[in-house]
C-alpha cells in the first residue's frame, strides 16, 4: 500500500517515517516548501501525484505557550486549513484509512483527571492555547461528519505531550521539556547559580514518548477498524512540572536555584490521560518510562548542540 505521511519530516513525522518504512508498504512523505497544505491547490496537487491508500496526518501548527499567545488567529487558521485540506481529499480520492493527530490541548481547562475522551466537549480549552486546541477539537466532528456523509474511515488520536530525540529545541516555540534541558545545560556552561522558569510549576502534564507515539499510530493506522471516535494516547501518569524539572536537573548533576516567574502563564493545572479505549481495542501500553526518555533527550541535545542552537524559532 501507498502510505502519505504528511509532516513527516516534523518531530513526530521522522519517528513515524522511519517505523514505517521497515514494513513491506511504500512509503512517501514531502518536505512542506513543496506541498502547501493550506492551500487547497497544492493539496490536491499532492494527492493526484501520490494516489494514496492510507493517509496518516501530522501536519500543523505547534509551539509551546509563548507563540500560542502571540499568534492565537495563525494556530486556529493554518490548523483548520490544513485538516479541511486533508479529509476533503482523503474523501475524494478514496483513501482506506485517515489517521488524523489530534491533541490532548482540545479537552478543556478544568477536566476530571485522568482525561476520558466522553470529556471533550465538556467546556472550552485553557485560553493560552485554545485556538489550537479548538480547532483540533473541530476536526474532530468534521471527521465523524465525513463519515456520516461520504463514508470515509479515520481515526483521530489524542496525544498527551510529546518529548524525545528530534524534539524542537528552537527559542519561542520548544515545548517544557526541551526548553528546560536546554536552559539547564545553558546555565551549567556559562557557570549561573540559577534559571526562570515559567509560571509556578504546580501543573501536572503526561510526558509521551515519541518513539511509543509513533508506535500507537502504526497500530492504528495500518489496522483494519473502521471509524472510531476519537482515542487517548498517553502514559496515563502525571508528573508536575516542579518534579520534572527536579528530575532533568538530577540527570544532568546540576543544583540550581529556581526562580520561578509567577507573572507568566502555567497553561492548563493539570493533564493525564485515560488510555483504556486505545488499550482495549489495540492493546497500546509505552514501553519508554520518563528517566529513559529524558536521558536520551538530553544525549540527543548534547551530540547536536552546536546544530541546535544556530536555529531559529519556525515563526518569526
Amino acid at each position: 500500500m501507498k502510505i502519505l505521511v504528511t509532516g513527516g519530516y516534523g518531530f513526530l513525522g521522522e519517528a513515524v517515517y522511519q517505523r514505517l518504512s521497515s514494513s513491506d508498504n511504500e512509503v512517501i512523505r514531502f518536505r512542506s516548501k513543496e506541498f502547501d497544505l493550506r492551500r487547497e491547490e497544492e493539496a490536491e496537487r499532492l494527492f493526484q501525484l501520490v494516489e494514496p491508500d492510507i493517509v496518516i496526518n501530522l501536519a500543523a501548527r505547534l509551539g509551546g505557550i509563548g507563540d500560542n499567545r502571540k499568534y492565537p488567529a495563525s494556530y486556529f487558521l493554518d490548523n483548520m486549513k490544513i485538516g479541511m485540506n486533508v479529509f476533503q481529499l482523503s474523501a475524494k480520492y478514496k483513501v482506506q484509512k485517515l489517521t488524523q493527530i489530534g491533541t490532548v490541548c482540545s479537552y478543556p481547562e478544568i477536566t476530571p483527571v485522568p482525561f476520558e475522551e466522553s470529556h471533550l466537549w465538556n467546556g472550552r480549552p485553557e485560553p493560552t492555547n485554545a485556538a489550537y486546541g479548538v480547532a483540533k477539537r473541530a476536526l474532530i466532528e468534521l471527521a465523524n461528519a465525513m463519515h456520516k456523509q461520504y463514508g470515509l474511515n479515520s481515526s483521530t488520536l489524542l496525544l498527551a505531550n510529546l518529548y524525545g530525540p528530534g524534539d524542537d529545541f528552537r527559542d519561542g516555540t520548544s515545548h517544557v521539556i526541551p526548553a528546560i534541558i536546554k536552559k539547564a545545560i545553558e546555565a551549567k556552561r556559562s557557570g549561573r547559580p540559577a534559571i526562570e522558569l515559567w509560571g509556578d510549576g504546580s501543573p501536572t502534564r503526561d510526558f509521551l514518548f515519541v518513539e511509543d507515539a509513533a508506535k500507537a499510530i502504526e497500530m492504528v493506522a495500518l489496522s483494519e477498524s473502521k471509524y472510531i471516535d476519537p482515542m487517548n494516547v498517553g502514559t496515563g501518569k502525571e508528573i508536575s512540572i516542579r518534579e520534572l524539572v527536579k528530575q532533568i536537573l538530577m540527570i544532568l548533576s546540576c543544583d540550581f536555584s529556581l526562580e520561578w516567574q509567577t507573572d507568566k502563564p502555567n497553561g492548563q493545572p493539570r493533564r493525564c490521560l485515560n488510555i483504556d479505549t486505545l488499550n482495549s481495542n489495540f492493546g497500546f501500553k509505552s514501553l519508554i518510562d520518563l528517566d529513559e526518555g529524558l536521558r536520551r533527550t538530553i544525549k540527543f541535545y548534547k551530540e547536536n548542540k552546536d546544530f541546535l542552537d544556530t536555529q531559529k524559532a519556525k515563526y518569526e
